[in-house]
């Protein structure tokens, strides 16, 4: 069976049931990378970030039984933008007031970068889309032969030459191009899946 369900329930409803494992499954793994990304461009430490990560699902889960998704208010990536910037200054905050007195300018700077500077929605809006194009190819990733996701993985991410990844896998130039074109589109699927769910969230 194909990964993109056929009539696919929308994540953001789906993750209103807490017992529904696939399903904050999914959420976790297209949006923890961008939270923990988001932590680390913001000078905190891999543990930092990953504690970051975990305060913004507890407020999703929190928050998700009465969760009433208007897109006319905005898309839900930047909902989730917010209450990741509320994680990182209560997390900055609280730092501060345990190094009191100590001079720490680490939790100062970290405290300085709020609220977020003007790009911070680009920045984090073009984080997203790496992560959700790395999180569509994982997910259509078992459904093809090794030999095709090379040939795609080398030529469109790694931008190595057509005929010289054709040579090296054993496959004709014609396959190579074949097996990319599937695999963008398996992938694509995927992303407009997800986009199609929140109002592109």
């Amino acid at each position: 069976m194909s990964s993109l369900s056929a009539t696919r329930a929308t994540l953001l409803l789906r993750i209103r049931d807490a017992q529904d494992r696939v399903a904050w499954g999914e959420f976790v793994q297209l949006y923890a990378p961008l939270i923990h990304s988001y932590g680390m461009h913001r000078g905190m430490q891999d543990a930092d970030a990953a504690d970051l990560v975990q305060d913004v699902m507890g407020q999703v889960s929190r928050s998700m039984p009465g969760f009433d998704y208007d897109r006319s208010r905005g898309s839900f990536r930047g909902w989730l933008l917010t209450v990741t910037r509320n994680a990182l200054r209560k997390t900055a905050n609280r730092n501060s007031r345990q190094a009191k007195g100590s001079g720490d300018t680490e939790v100062h700077g970290l405290l300085e970068q709020q609220p977020a500077a003007p790009h911070d929605d680009e920045e984090w809006d073009r984080e997203y889309q790496r992560n959700l194009f790395q999180w569509a190819a994982e997910r259509v990733k078992p459904d093809f032969r090794e030999a095709s996701w090379l040939a795609f993985w080398r030529t469109v991410v790694e931008g190595h030459e057509t005929e010289t990844v054709a040579r090296e896998l054993k496959l004709s130039v014609g396959a190579v191009y074949i097996a990319r074109s599937r695999i963008i589109a398996r992938v694509r699927q995927e992303i407009a899946a997800v986009e199609e769910e929140g109002g592109r969230p």
